[in-house]
Parts: structure tokens; C-alpha cells; sequence
């Protein structure tokens, strides 16, 4: 991860939207292009892949904010009735063309700080209908929108509140009628499941995983944020494509992904929104583990969808160097969605999906220059 190769005084080609060649200035070709770019001074990446958002919501809490400066907890907030009952029942009430249109502002604004493909997630919903339309309006976005959109189910992301006293009933509504739906209409890539003490446990998320399998849905779970729960393990024995969050990784949990085919995914901007310990990255990748990082860019935990100030405090916060950071959010972003074959690195036939910077002396001066947006670009294919 520590290895980011760079050219200098370099050249690129794209054509029929793909990186067609590059190498030095020395080698450029005799060629002909449509367009050219003077890139003196600048750096050319690949686009940033954001690989756990939350973009499709009704509405901000900003009021929950507020009750966290006073000292409740997020897990205080959430049994009040606040947290992800508070986006649901917002969004539930929501117009889908509406919440479209909002979902496709913020989809924009963060493809302008670099972002070139991106995972939605539904959950916001808790009900059949409600979950079904955050997957139409991904679907939206991801037919209107130049850049890749995945999309996850995420029915099992809370408890409605007419299910708290029977569990039981609402796990089945995801098995028995959610995912025949979702399934029936190709609304998802991935399923997903907040494996955690309060939520689903791992008996309540390997019945999830289990029936979304059948389905074709590979999983990608939210595991360890809170405690020590048996996400991880449980998202490995199901080949999960992630895990992530991952504040709490101890050894067991090293071990479990140690030969896994199961990318970690850290979220530093809820971590670092909530006021929690961040994720334990160096203790992950100094034991020979991949590291990605995204935003979970969510109305509650994280509203925001910056990956350069994510990067900021992966480099101040966990002590991951920029070149780590950067591998993070490109092909190990790429590989947390199965399409590191397509994006994620700068390669002859992958998508032309590339950031051009500002003029900046260094690769460390993007997460340096925090709270300053150095794209100066977003280039798809």
C-alpha cells in the first residue's frame, strides 16, 4: 500500500472513453486528439471510488447535532426514535422525484472534489415501499449519471418501530418479500446488514446473507463499529466483497481477514463526526492487510462526501501516509466494489475516469490542503 508509482513529464491518451497509453514526454507519439490538455504542474490520478455512501436521504439532522454537543450518545439519539428511524420516517414521506432530485445534487457536488464512481446504499426505507423506492431513485442516478453507480440493499440496516418487539417478523418481510422484489427487478448489486449489538446479530445477519445469496447478492457488511460484534467473521465465512467501519479489530478479526478475499473499509469521517476512537489502521495494514478507506457520507454520522478531507484524517488520524491514502481511495476503493479491472489505477483499457489536479508541489498537498478543493477536474471516459 505504501507504493504509489508516479511518471513524471508524463503524457495520457483516452479514447472511446478508455486510457488508450501513456508513459514520458520523451515517447509521446505523433497523434492527433480532439481535445489537449496542458497539465504543467499538475498531477493526473485516477478518480477517486467511493465505496459505502448513504447519498439517497430526505433530509439532514442537524438537530441530532446538536443533542451530541449536549452529550447524548448516537446510541442515546437512536433509542429516542432519532438516528436512521429519523431518516426513514422523513423519507417515507418524501415525493421520489424529489428526493431524486436532491440525491442527484449531492452526487454531483461530490464528483466535483474527484469522485469517478460510487456505491449507494438503500436503508432509509424499513419498509417494502420505502426501500424500493431509494433503490429506484440509485437506479436513476446510476442511468443519468456519467460516472459508475453500485447500489446496496440495506433493508437490515434498523428496526422499524413497529417491529422492535418482534424481530423476527421483520427479517422475515426482508426474506420473504423485500428481496424477491429487489431481486425480481435488478435493484442491487449487494447486500448489506448493520451486523451489531442493538441491530442484527450474527445468527439474524448469516439468515440475511443466506437469502440474498440465492438471489445472486454478494454481501458487503457494516461490522465492529460500535463493539465487538462478529462482523467481520460473519462477512468472511459469507465471502463478503467488505467489511466495514471497523472501529474494533482486535486479533480475532486480523486473523479472520488474513487470506480472506474481503476488502476492510474504513469510514474515518463517522468516527471522526461522532467523536469515536478511529479505526486501528496501521495495526491492519502492518499485519500485510489492504486498506480501503470511503466516506459513508450519510445525514447522521458523516454528511460529508469529501474524499480529499477524508484523506486528511486518514493521514492526521491514522497514520496512514498519503500514498496509502491515495491507494485507498482508487484501487482498493475499486476492489471493495468487484470493478478493480475496470477503475482504480492508471492502466492501458481501464476507464478513463481520471482527476486533474491544481497546480500542487507535492502528492501529500491534497490531504495537507485540507478544507481546499485541488480538483481542478473530474475527467470520465
Amino acid at each position: 500500500m505504501s507504493v504509489l508509482p508516479v511518471t513524471e513529464h508524463a503524457w495520457l491518451i483516452a479514447e472511446n472513453g478508455l486510457i488508450h497509453s501513456f508513459g514520458e514526454m520523451a515517447d509521446l507519439p505523433e497523434t492527433h486528439a480532439d481535445e489537449t490538455i496542458d497539465a504543467t504542474g499538475r498531477m493526473v490520478l485516477p478518480a477517486w471510488v467511493d465505496s459505502h455512501t448513504h447519498l439517497v436521504f430526505a433530509a439532514p439532522r442537524d438537530g441530532e447535532f446538536t443533542d451530541r454537543i449536549k452529550g447524548l450518545s448516537y446510541e442515546e439519539i437512536a433509542r429516542r426514535g432519532g438516528g436512521i428511524l429519523n431518516s426513514a420516517g422523513r423519507l417515507n414521506a418524501m415525493d421520489e422525484n424529489e428526493l431524486y432530485d436532491q440525491s442527484l445534487a449531492r452526487l454531483n457536488a461530490v464528483m466535483a472534489t474527484g469522485t469517478g464512481a460510487i456505491e449507494i446504499k438503500s436503508g432509509y426505507g424499513l419498509c417494502l415501499e420505502g426501500e424500493l423506492k431509494m433503490l429506484r431513485v440509485i437506479r436513476r442516478l446510476r442511468e443519468n449519471a456519467p460516472i459508475p453507480v453500485m447500489a446496496s440493499f440495506l433493508a437490515a440496516h434498523a428496526y422499524p418501530l413497529e417491529y422492535r418487539q418482534n424481530k423476527v417478523g421483520y427479517i422475515n418481510l426482508i426474506i420473504n418479500e423485500m428481496l424477491p422484489r429487489v431481486a425480481g427487478e435488478g435493484l442491487a448489486d449487494f447486500m448489506d446488514a448493520f451486523c451489531e449489538e442493538g441491530f442484527f446479530g450474527v445468527p439474524e445477519t448469516e439468515r440475511l446473507l443466506e437469502a440474498a445469496a440465492k438471489y445472486g447478492l454478494r454481501p458487503k457488511i457494516h461490522a465492529n463499529q460500535l463493539h465487538y460484534s462478529g462482523g467481520v467473521q460473519v462477512g468472511v465465512k459469507h465471502n463478503a466483497l467488505s467489511v466495514d467501519h471497523l472501529e474494533c479489530v482486535g486479533e480475532a478479526e486480523i486473523e479472520s481477514l488474513r487470506g480472506s478475499d474481503t476488502m476492510p473499509v474504513l469510514l474515518p469521517g463517522a468516527a471522526f463526526f461522532l467523536g469515536m476512537h478511529y479505526q486501528p489502521a496501521r495495526k491492519i495494514i502492518d499485519a500485510g492487510l489492504p486498506v480501503c478507506l470511503a466516506t459513508d457520507y450519510n445525514p447522521g454520522s458523516c454528511p460529508s462526501g469529501n474524499i480529499p478531507l477524508m484523506l486528511t484524517i486518514a493521514c492526521t488520524q491514522l497514520r496512514m501516509t498519503p500514498e496509502e491514502a491515495i491507494n485507498a481511495v482508487t484501487i482498493n476503493g475499486a476492489a471493495a466494489l468487484g470493478l478493480q479491472r475496470e477503475l482504480g489505477t492508471i492502466k492501458a483499457g481501464k476507464k478513463a475516469n481520471l482527476i486533474l489536479t491544481k497546480p500542487i508541489p507535492s502528492l501529500a498537498y491534497i490531504p495537507y490542503d485540507y478544507g481546499n478543493n485541488n480538483i481542478a477536474r473530474l475527467i470520465v471516459g
